[in-house]
């Protein structure tokens, strides 16, 4: 598609066009090829609130379980309820599942709504990140783009692609700025959230991509992103957390994704 025109657009304008227009595919994999194995066969969630996995969001107990249970369930349920035009429900749902899942570790910080400046065409514009897991010298880990819901004409997905660039580009401007080589390579863990429920990525960015995207070239190597859709027993799309049963699984991943994210950002950690 080296016909395609190419402008410098903010990455959240970004669409399948661009994806088209950089040679970027996206490619749905099972768990086994994503992960390895089946997250719901080998993963343990003893160490978590027994309140946070079961509890069914109408019949909250809200004085027989954790302050981190508590919280959570009451994110979900309002995420779940939440009106057109009320995103911040999805943010909220998502940064507190990273943090209570895990993901935000000493000396790294959960950010909401963080920016990430790139240059696209040749001119300065910014990826908007939904949540973003930085090191606190403001390297970024890990990436989450968010929709309100499954019938929502607006693709997370060429969004969160736009933002993993922008995270090559400014890790490595981190880099310079401490005395570091650049890397050639960067994957960067990211997560799409349609309503409460994630889809996981591996996103490779590689510096002939990062530089096709700058001077809006079209690169001959296709770049080949992996991601892994986290089906309900119902099959229905509008189905996540809210449901016990689905938000067990979801846990599973979840904790799947961290422990393969981490072995991921330590290639380029600062």
């Amino acid at each position: 598609m080296s016909t395609i025109l190419r402008t410098p657009k903010a990455g959240s304008d970004w669409t399948a066009n661009e994806l088209l227009a950089y040679n970027i595919y996206v490619n749905a994999e099972s768990s086994p090829d994503f992960f390895g194995y089946f997250p719901e066969d080998q993963i343990s969630l003893d160490a978590l609130d027994p309140a946070l996995v079961s509890t069914q969001l109408d019949a909250i107990d809200y004085t027989a379980m954790s302050d981190d249970a508590h919280r959570l369930l009451s994110y979900i349920d309002l995420a779940a309820r939440a009106n057109a035009g009320q995103d911040s429900a999805i943010h909220d749902v998502a940064r507190e599942t990273l943090r209570v899942l895990g993901f935000e570790e000493r000396g790294t910080i959960l950010r909401s709504r963080y920016a990430i400046h790139f240059v696209v065409c040749g001119e300065n514009v910014a990826a908007q990140t939904d949540v973003c897991l930085i090191q606190r010298n403001s390297t970024s880990l890990l990436i989450v783009q968010s929709d309100k819901n499954a019938l929502s004409s607006r693709d997370p997905e060429p969004q969160v692609v736009a933002e993993a660039i922008a995270a090559f580009q400014q890790n490595n401007r981190k880099r310079t700025s401490v005395g570091l080589v650049e890397l050639d390579t960067m994957v960067i863990p990211c997560i799409t959230m349609i309503g409460t429920r994630p889809i996981f990525y591996k996103i490779p960015v590689t510096k002939a991509l990062s530089d096709a995207v700058i001077t809006g070239r079209y690169p001959q190597q296709r770049t080949v992103v992996s991601k892994c859709v986290v089906i309900a027993q119902s099959r229905r799309l509008s189905e996540g957390m809210e449901v016990p049963e689905f938000r067990r699984v979801l846990f599973q991943y979840y904790e799947a994704f961290r422990m393969m994210a981490r072995d991921l950002w330590e290639g380029y950690k600062v």
